[in-house]
């Protein structure tokens, strides 16, 4: 996890790692965006990392403004684990356990509890929609 310091949205709270906005010419690829985002506050490349898969999608309506965040799963190669620090704030392992008690975004927070509930257990995508009072999930099947 990613204790972010001195960002201009998310501040003074753990996220799950890097994070960031899109570049103009990321529009319509979050997959580009992120790789950029772990490479400039993590150090860390693509080839560090493997069975990278988007899971999660989350909206939520601030002040007029639709924030929608991209939560991206994957796994480390064991060297790429081993020296991970951030330009962002203060990078730190935990267990499973520990997660549910960090102070988190709103959204990040439903995430992670509904990942340790279900999303660990499938390959399945989910949509996840505030209401103010919660974030409520819904599996986004793929289908032609």
């Amino acid at each position: 996890m990613l204790f972010r310091q001195h960002g201009r949205i998310v501040n003074d709270t753990w996220v799950g790692s890097a994070g960031g906005h899109f570049e103009e010419n990321e529009g319509n690829d979050p997959k580009a965006c992120v790789l950029r985002e772990l490479k400039e506050e993590l150090g860390i490349s693509e080839n560090g990392i493997r069975d990278q898969s988007l899971r999660y999608v989350t909206l939520r309506r601030v002040n007029g403004e639709i924030r929608q965040n991209y939560y991206f799963f994957a796994e480390l190669d064991n060297e790429a684990s081993d020296h991970i620090a951030s330009t962002e704030g203060i990078s730190r392992w935990f267990t499973l356990s520990e997660l549910s008690a960090l102070e988190m975004p709103y959204t990040a927070k439903y995430v992670m509890e509904h990942y340790l509930d279900i999303g660990r257990r499938t390959k399945d995508m989910y949509v996840g929609v505030a209401d103010g009072k919660q974030v409520d999930f819904t599996k986004l099947p793929e289908y032609e």
